[in-house]
């Protein structure tokens, strides 16, 4: 027992270092499990679910498994709360009523009260253990346990897995706080400035100039369909919108850096790659953009209006604002005269408009709708859609 205490102690002194060599909590939850066994604990799965604050996923399971050795991630989506299995599951009563839950599944009179349990034994656990990790913020998230020694878990051995969850909540908390900052910042302001932002530009005035295409795009006539609906709708029609429009934009990792109402603002920067590069992935994005449209807009009495402008041009890509409220953004003469290219969609009858200095590096066959004034710009500049 004495040795026990001192090998806990010496694991809890890992934990407390920061569980090096690991730097992902997938690789934390591997190297934990085989200290674990190390310990004399003969743990054949454990498991740890930890909520999070991301608008698409309520929470992640990090599960190892003895016989393969290795960690498998999934994902909980909003609204698994409401479902049989979330009910069902010994999770859901070290979430709510931050307890533990025990079942030694060796014991025939053991009660089968969550449908796992009966997953388990038919693989032969022997017992099965769940613990709150507990956060400093006073959230509760679980770890749990599962052996297949006969006679289950010693009290000696669960008693160790106990005194284990204090600093290895520590560390899940850490990983679950960079990972919560990471998806906020991927969520509102996109991968590749939420990089920038972790990386330490915040600083008003922080940028650099870089050469991209620049995307604008915006919803027709959004105010009288505003009127003739309940705010609630409209902001499920402008979600629809902007799922069909921008889905293609963010799959080929161009960066969507605001929405101004029934508008958006995004780049595909140029980078060291060719200029050629940059142009038909916008394009592609577009023409799939436009596809979906026609999808949503079959399923609507009232089809949707809407322009996407193309342009290419140097901008300042970095933070501007008042001292206490920043935003990462674009500026620059580039990016007005992408939102005045878009603007002429309605004038011309396009949904799609492209300016001379994207089309020049374009191989698809495009249309010129001729030169037009851009108001601020001092020379016409010609304006092409796609098509012959």
């Amino acid at each position: 027992m004495a040795a026990q205490v001192l090998n806990t102690q010496q694991l809890s002194a890992w934990l407390d270092a920061g569980a090096a060599p690991a730097r992902m909590p997938q690789d934390v939850l591997l190297h934990f499990a085989r200290r674990v066994l190390a310990l004399g604990i003969p743990v054949w799965r454990v498991a740890v679910f930890v909520r999070t604050l991301h608008p698409n996923v309520a929470g992640r399971a990090f599960i190892w498994n003895a016989d393969r050795d290795q960690v498998e991630v999934t994902t909980a989506e909003h609204g698994i709360q409401d479902t049989e299995q979330y009910r069902a599951s010994p999770v859901r009563v070290v979430y709510e009523k931050n307890v533990e839950v025990r079942r030694r599944l060796c014991d025939p009179a053991c009660p089968t009260d969550f449908p796992v349990l009966a997953d388990l034994r038919g693989e032969g656990a022997t017992d099965f253990l769940a613990l709150p990790l507990r956060f400093l913020n006073d959230e509760v998230h679980a770890a749990s346990f599962a052996t297949r020694q006969p006679g289950g878990f010693t009290e000696a051995q669960v008693e160790a897995l106990r005194a284990l969850m204090p600093p290895f909540s520590r560390v899940a908390e850490i990983y679950a706080l960079r990972r919560q900052s990471r998806s906020i910042l991927d969520a509102y302001l996109g991968a590749q400035t939420g990089e920038k932002v972790l990386a330490g530009q915040i600083r008003r005035g922080d940028g650099e100039e870089i050469r991209a295409v620049i995307w604008f795009c915006d919803l027709r006539e959004s105010t009288p369909l505003a009127d003739s609906m309940s705010r609630q709708d409209f902001l499920r029609l402008l979600n629809d919108y902007y799922e069909c429009v921008l889905g293609p934009v963010e799959a080929r990792h161009g960066e969507i850096l605001r929405f101004i109402g029934d508008a958006a603002l995004a780049i595909f920067p140029i980078g060291n790659a060719p200029a050629a590069v940059a142009c038909a992935t916008a394009l592609a994005a577009a023409r799939e953009s436009i596809g979906r449209m026609a999808e949503l807009n079959a399923r609507r009495e009232r089809p949707l209006r809407f322009g996407i402008g193309l342009h290419l041009g140097l901008v300042m890509h970095g933070n501007i604002g008042t001292p206490s409220r920043i935003e990462f953004t674009v500026i620059g003469a580039a990016a007005n005269e992408a939102a005045r290219i878009e603007g002429l969609c309605k004038t011309l009858g396009e949904n799609l408009l492209i300016s001379e200095a994207v089309a020049r590096h374009l191989h698809a066959p495009l249309r010129s709708l001729g030169r037009h004034a851009l108001r601020g710009v001092g020379e016409p500049v010609e304006i092409f859609t796609t098509g012959t």
